[in-house]
């Protein structure tokens, strides 16, 4: 638990799925303008393909309210673990229905029709992001790649987004791929993107921006190699380690302390430079915990 010494540090690199928290480096900037184009080109389909941890679903919830607020219909739905025959019924909740169309007894693949039709003639975009593609059961990927790949007039104003990390990419339905009109590989962050997101969420939290060293931001992203969910867990932890301690700020020592002691010992082993997982345990070890707090 972080001290009442630093009031706001909770806010700061708290790791939530929300859009204000969404760090814009550069190569964010440019995603999400790509996703833009996307839409306003009308073009069918677009692949974002990042390593798991790199902000793949971030970026998604971040482009839905960007695009939403530029007049598009938006729905995004992870399909990662879903049971078969499920995903259109779910892709439906997240849809704004009418009562009567969402009571309608009609299967669920042609009430997404009819909604997708109905946005068509309005002159409304409708976005479908789709998270994890590489991840779901055979009958999504299946919808996902009918919908990439349909050339009725109903389909004029549907954008299909997916997303996947290289490894799965080859479960990407074919058709996806060949309709992709652009595809976002998102990369490590540099020792200055890394810089720069601390004093942003720093900022954001009414911190004084410099409370982490440069030694600091430096070690944050060796250890992270550069993963941005690595970065966001270390600086979290390491916060929260310097205001138990009381430490006027966050130097290379205290990340140092907080990756070997709040880490389980093969965290994050990167093979050729890149973590296999970059999930940090969301409760660090008791003992841990207590030598820095108690």
């Amino acid at each position: 638990m972080v001290r009442d010494s630093h009031p706001h540090a909770p806010l700061a690199f708290s790791g939530a799925l929300e859009p204000g928290l969404f760090f814009r480096g550069p190569a964010e900037e440019e995603a999400l303008a790509r996703l833009e184009w996307l839409v306003a080109e009308r073009q069918r389909c677009g692949l974002v393909v990042a390593d798991s941890g790199m902000g793949k679903s971030h970026l998604a919830v971040t482009a839905a309210r960007r695009l939403g607020g530029l007049g598009a219909e938006v729905a995004v739905l992870s399909l990662a673990g879903l049971p078969e025959g499920e995903w259109t019924d779910l892709l439906l909740d997240r849809l704004p229905l009418d009562p009567a169309s969402r009571t309608e007894s009609l299967r669920p693949w042609l009430k997404l029709e009819n909604r997708l039709r109905e946005n068509t003639l309005m002159g409304r975009p409708t976005v479908l992001l789709f998270d994890d593609l590489d991840r779901a059961p055979e009958d999504a990927r299946a919808g996902v790649a009918r919908l990439a790949a349909a050339g009725e007039p109903r389909f004029a104003t549907t954008v299909v987004v997916a997303t996947a990390t290289p490894a799965g990419f080859a479960s990407v339905p074919e058709a996806v791929r060949q309709r992709a009109a652009v595809r976002i590989d998102l990369p490590g962050w540099e020792a200055a993107v890394v810089a720069t997101y601390l004093a942003t969420g720093l900022a954001a939290a009414g911190m004084a921006t410099e409370y982490f060293t440069p030694a600091a931001a430096d070690t944050i992203q060796r250890f992270a190699s550069g993963v941005p969910r690595v970065v966001q867990r270390l600086a979290h932890l390491a916060l929260a380690a310097a205001a138990g301690e009381g430490l006027a700020q966050v130097d290379a020592a205290t990340i140092e302390r907080v990756w070997r002691e709040l880490s389980p010992p093969d965290a994050f082993r990167p093979p050729g430079g890149h973590p296999q997982s970059a999930s940090v345990p969301a409760v660090p070890q008791v003992r841990p915990v207590r030598r820095l707090w108690g």
